[in-house]
């Protein structure tokens, strides 16, 4: 690109709050002047344009691989123009799936959802932005100091040695500093496909084991693509609807009710960034507002950052701990007494359900039903994290078992459903299971 503003600095131009103007030439040289529905950053030097008609301006720059588009920043009224050459069109993988939320949540703000199915992303180099003539109006001054929010966010997580240190500091740090309201972060169970739950702030229940499947709303998208999915306006577009529920495998497990998702009920703004390790996704951190564009390219841009951090720190904390094993773990000195809890377990989903209401499911359920055997057998209390790991039958996965994430979960649901079961921690890479009464654990059907 020649001198001049560079692409960066004219984001807002591109939040979708306005209509961009293209302007292409058939072959013969005819002009043709549309508007577009979605502009996106792709970086520095690339645009992308939806496609979702092929109409004029398609047959167009087919013909003619030219094109210029007018935008305009939203808050000072300053125009510039695009000159642009197209490179090529994607119609699956992370740009294409980003453009696609954005486009439902944009589409529904104007009651078009099913006129304005992405068909593509037709990606553009932007050869030179010319700022046309014009005062203009002067720039809005910054929403928050973002750099100073993440840094006093980075160092309240880099004081965090435990993973539920680690994901209340978050959630502080993003209302205090970020003033976000309404965030949870949920865990990749890969061999399941599915995110779950284990920490929320700024929702009447905290939804913790609440499931997302892998691919579904804005969530399962930003954990499936690895990239960051924002949507500036309310949506209620099927596909992306965040609010949908799986239900319990069917066959012989009861159907009993869901965690109900903590979301809100009709979301303005969303932003689901991906929790990346190593080149491994982990989760997600998501966000949401009331409001309209709360959430832009600068706080993007932020919150991939603290992501990054904070994915790293979740890696470190869930690594297996090397250190030598403790001594043996203590047994009941008395066994608890009292009306007996009825503990269901179903092989099926690992589903456990305490006198008859449900508790949790998957590999925290299996998790539960074990150190309740074990404690029955042997009246053992304390089990250290590296049998856990060891145990084949909890169905572990190999690499990235999150099994911190999992004791974390299940230790938050015993304590919200208050079921007389307890899990704390009882040392480095130990747990502690408290009984308030004696437990009749029973086999579902598998």
């Amino acid at each position: 690109m020649n001198d001049g503003p560079s692409l960066r600095s004219i984001r807002a131009c591109l939040e979708g709050v306005l209509p961009a103007i293209t302007a292409t030439c058939a072959a013969d040289g005819t002009p043709n002047v549309a508007y577009l529905s979605q502009v996106f950053y792709v970086d520095e030097r690339h645009v992308a344009l939806s496609f979702q008609f092929f109409n004029k301006t398609r047959q167009n720059f087919l013909a003619n691989p030219c094109a210029t588009v007018l935008v305009m920043d939203p808050v000072t009224a300053r125009y510039f123009r695009l000159h642009l050459r197209y490179l090529r069109t994607e119609t699956t993988g992370a740009l294409f799936e980003r453009m696609k939320a954005q486009l439902a949540g944009i589409a529904s703000h104007e009651g078009m959802a099913e006129v304005f199915a992405l068909k593509g992303s037709d990606v553009y180099a932007v050869e030179r932005i010319e700022p046309l003539p014009g005062e203009g109006l002067p720039p809005a001054p910054p929403r928050a100091d973002l750099l100073g929010a993440l840094r006093l966010c980075s160092q309240r997580l880099a004081r965090c040695t435990t993973l539920d240190e680690l994901l209340q500091a978050l959630l502080a740090g993003l209302r205090e500093h970020f003033t976000i309201q309404h965030a949870m972060v949920l865990m990749l169970d890969a061999p399941a496909g599915q995110l779950y739950t284990v920490a929320s702030c700024g929702y009447p229940s905290s939804g913790v084991g609440s499931e997302i499947r892998l691919g579904q709303g804005v969530i399962g998208v930003a954990a499936r693509e690895a990239t960051p999915v924002r949507i500036g306006h309310v949506t209620h577009a099927a596909l992306y609807n965040h609010t949908l529920r799986n239900s319990l495998e069917a066959g012989d497990a009861p159907p009993g009710p869901e965690i109900p998702y903590p979301g809100l009920a009709e979301p303005h703004s969303q932003l689901a960034v991906p929790l990346i390790s190593c080149g491994r996704t982990l989760g997600v951190l998501f966000v949401e507002s009331l409001l309209d564009l709360q959430f832009r390219y600068p706080e993007e841009d932020a919150l991939m950052a603290l992501a990054g951090q904070l994915a790293a720190a979740i890696d470190l904390l869930q690594g297996p701990d090397d250190a030598p094993e403790a001594a043996p773990p203590a047994a009941w000195a008395e066994p608890p007494e009292g009306r007996p809890l009825r503990v269901r377990h179903f092989a099926a989903n690992g589903s456990v359900f305490v006198n008859d209401a449900y508790l949790i499911k998957g590999v925290a359920g299996a998790i539960l039903c074990k150190l309740l055997r074990e404690h029955a057998a042997s009246g053992r209390t304390e089990f250290s994290n590296r049998e856990l790991r060891l145990d084949r039958s909890l169905c572990l996965p190999d690499v990235a078992d999150n099994l911190e994430a999992r004791l974390l979960l299940l230790q938050r649901r015993l304590q919200e459903s208050r079921t007389g079961i307890r899990l704390e921690k009882a040392g480095r890479g130990r747990v502690r299971l408290c009984l308030d009464a004696p437990v009749q654990l029973e086999e579902g059907l598998a």
